[in-house]
């Protein structure tokens, strides 16, 4: 669909002058500070596009609204197809697309991913002018955009709907900006099947990771190249209650308070994508709301979001003894601060322990050791052997995760009821076999609870959030060596205090489709989170449970519901997980399981893994006889990350494309696609101003003041 747009002048500028030659040029010719890749040719390079991204997000309560804006900038003198791998949160819906190009403003359409990639396809080779989304895991999405001029900008406009995270009196959010290098086990490897059901991307008895081209882009070293892909974000919180402290982790920023209830949060200049944002907040003393009811009407039908926090006041610590195993990751991904942040939190872990406690502590790279034959009690001499062993661990080769997982849900005592079994694992969950882990956590779990530490400054939030809700625990993220020791302790308060469990809800008539399907046990601070879907949202929902041993009870009313925008996104997303998280305990077949989520999301314009988005330029713009480069647009290694440990000797035997002049990127100090010294402050608040139109208009005027200079 293509909107007409009376922004004539101002969207032909962005569109930027074109030539018909070939984009190949060698690293001989090619300008000063260039980011070459290797073209179509043998011995030709194509200039590697860039990509500027504004994040615009707005907090409503417990929901947010963000509106992310990719400029794809053709630096070279040929016809390019552009391809970015980018991050999203793992539990946002993403319903809208947009492409500007040539002076008008194309509204993408949802389809199925074989139909919306053929039409891409077609565009492409028509020299249309083309946009495709498509969704490689919960978390990592890639955009195409095909046929991009020489010297001209094209601007991508994706939408999603997500919720606020809440513990305790805490709410926050997690943008996350750069898609970690993932190890990829070998192709030839014997595939172990853990479930009767075969995992959704992972064909029994074969390759475990059967997309790992898409899942694999290229990653520059620092040590040679400038950041690229630089980033503005903008949050516009309405928190709906006053908000006492407001705290941004990892990232500078400045702090507007227009009301009590209100704050507007920019980053303090553009920064790199190479590590999540994550913003926090927390409401004034007493004002922090324990029960929310939102509510969206569509069509014919009430979509509600309901969230509950459990009194704590009633919860007793726990004086059952426990069975901890603890696992921890010091693979070459794990190299820098990740490896001492890791180490520091499993060394709080260890220290907590009681005199009465069982343990055990398993590491693993592409090797394992245990270090006990089995759990032992936790005596001053066990910890402090533990602690030495831990001490000495040291970052590198490849993330063989699931013989490690396997190892600590083995449960040598099934039935022993006398200890609380919980397995807390330390990782950055940089693997591309997420699925063979669920399943492995599927099979196996029995009395276990499984409680996940994501370590560093991009976890894959995808595996831990899964693993966790499988695992029936939770997942905590240190991003920082500041946070290791009250991020432990947090997590320490859950383990030692009881959870609310018997959950159950008693729906008016019976008649709500409800998600999650199986009300999951909560933990100290957590609120329990249901989205429904109802004729009309009347009469009461009655919440039950027990915290200890001690019931507990709660009513919502459904007439008090608050309007709430997006709701009904955020309900369609959660039970296409629950349909994904079905197929992996078998309680749906693949095939079931695929129709439910191909329903849902044509019905509520969502991208998963079996639909995208696609926009089409009607317009022809590239001649038949004009060449086009495919340009994957490299990516920063994280921050804190060890290329060379990553990349180096020990890389895993299907490695990951590293960017340099072999294979399959020549690198240079970029200075188009780095946080470029001409990017002024001014010019990015603009950006972010103006949002779509402004995107593509600033880019292109930045590119002829170079040009001219």
């Amino acid at each position: 669909m293509v909107l007409a747009s009376s922004f004539g002048g101002l969207l032909a500028m962005a569109a930027g002058g074109r030539a018909a030659e070939s984009a190949a040029v060698s690293p001989m010719t090619a300008r000063a500070g260039a980011l070459l890749l290797k073209g179509a040719t043998p011995g030709a390079y194509v200039e590697a596009p860039a990509v500027r991204a504004d994040y615009d997000v707005t907090v409503s309560g417990p929901t947010q609204r963000t509106r992310v804006t990719q400029a794809f900038v053709n630096p070279g003198s040929g016809w390019i197809e552009g391809v970015y791998v980018f991050p999203l949160p793992e539990n946002g819906a993403v319903d809208a697309m947009r492409m500007v190009v040539g002076g008008r403003v194309v509204v993408a359409e949802i389809k199925e991913r074989a139909a919306a990639k053929a039409a891409y396809e077609q565009a492409r080779r028509a020299g249309q002018a083309a946009a495709l989304t498509e969704q490689e895991r919960p978390n990592m999405f890639t955009n195409s955009v095909a046929n991009i001029g020489p010297g001209e900008t094209v601007v991508v406009q994706i939408e999603y709907q997500a919720p606020v995270r809440r513990d305790g009196d805490v709410s926050s959010l997690r943008i996350p900006l750069v898609v970690a290098p993932r190890y990829v086990p070998a192709a030839a490897a014997r595939v172990e099947t853990v479930s009767d059901a075969a995992p959704s991307d992972a064909p029994r008895g074969g390759d475990p990771v059967p997309d790992r081209d898409r899942v694999t882009p290229p990653v520059l070293d620092p040590a040679t190249s400038a950041p690229t892909n630089p980033v503005t974000i903008t949050v516009r919180l309405q928190a709906g209650f006053p908000v006492a402290t407001i705290e941004s982790a990892h990232h500078a920023v400045r702090t507007e308070a227009p009301a009590p209830d209100q704050r507007v949060v920019t980053l303090d200049g553009p920064v790199a994508a190479d590590r999540d944002f994550e913003l926090s907040w927390t409401a004034t003393p007493a004002a922090a709301p324990s029960v929310g009811l939102f509510r969206e009407r569509v069509g014919d039908a009430d979509y509600l979001l309901a969230y509950v926090t459990p009194p704590a006041a009633k919860a007793a610590p726990v004086d059952t003894p426990r069975e901890a195993v603890f696992v921890i990751d010091n693979s070459g991904s794990m190299g820098g601060p990740s490896m001492a942040q890791a180490k520091a939190s499993l060394a709080f872990a260890l220290r907590r322990l009681k005199p009465a406690d069982r343990f055990n502590v398993i590491r693993f790279d592409d090797t394992m050791d245990t270090l006990f034959a089995d759990a032992l009690p936790a005596t001053e001499a066990n910890v402090a052997r533990a602690l030495r062993f831990v001490e000495a661990l040291q970052a590198q080769g490849g993330t063989e995760m699931l013989p490690a997982l396997k190892a600590a849900l083995n449960d040598p005592r099934p039935a022993d009821e006398r200890f609380l079994r919980q397995i807390v694992f330390l990782t950055d969950g940089a693997v591309a076999d997420e699925q063979r882990m669920f399943d492995a956590i599927a099979a196996g779990r029995g009395r276990s609870r499984l409680f996940m530490v994501g370590i560093g400054s991009a976890p894959n939030s995808h595996l831990m959030s899964r693993a966790a809700e499988l695992g029936r625990g939770t997942f905590t993220h240190i991003g920082s060596a500041a946070q290791v020791e009250e991020n432990m302790r947090a997590l320490f308060g859950k383990l030692e205090s009881p959870a609310v469990t018997n959950l159950s809800l008693a729906i008016p008539g019976g008649a709500a489709d409800m998600t999650p399907a199986i009300v999951p046990d909560l933990y100290r601070g957590e609120p329990l989170v249901v989205a429904l879907r109802l004729p009309r949202a009347e009469g009461a929902v009655e919440i039950r449970g027990t915290i200890g041993d001690q019931p507990w009870r709660e009513t919502l009313n459904l007439a008090d519901a608050t309007p709430g925008a997006g709701v009904s996104k955020l309900w369609a997303r959660r039970k296409i997980d629950d349909a994904e998280i079905a197929r992996t305990t078998a309680t749906l077949t693949p095939d079931q399981a695929d129709a439910a989520i191909l329903r849902l999301a044509l019905e509520h314009h969502l991208v998963t893994r079996l639909t995208s988005l696609v926009a089409v330029d009607a317009t022809p713009r590239r001649s038949a006889d004009a060449p086009l480069d495919r340009a994957d647009v490299p990516l920063n290694l994280p921050a804190g990350w060890d290329f060379e440990k990553v990349f180096g000797s020990r890389a895993p035997a299907a490695p990951l494309r590293r960017a340099d002049l072999g294979d399959p990127v020549a690198v240079a100090a970029a200075r188009e696609v780095s946080l470029p010294q001409t990017a002024t402050d001014a010019e990015l608040r603009l950006l972010a101003g103006l949002g779509l139109l402004g995107a593509a208009l600033l880019v292109a005027v930045a590119r002829r003041r170079e040009r001219r200079a």
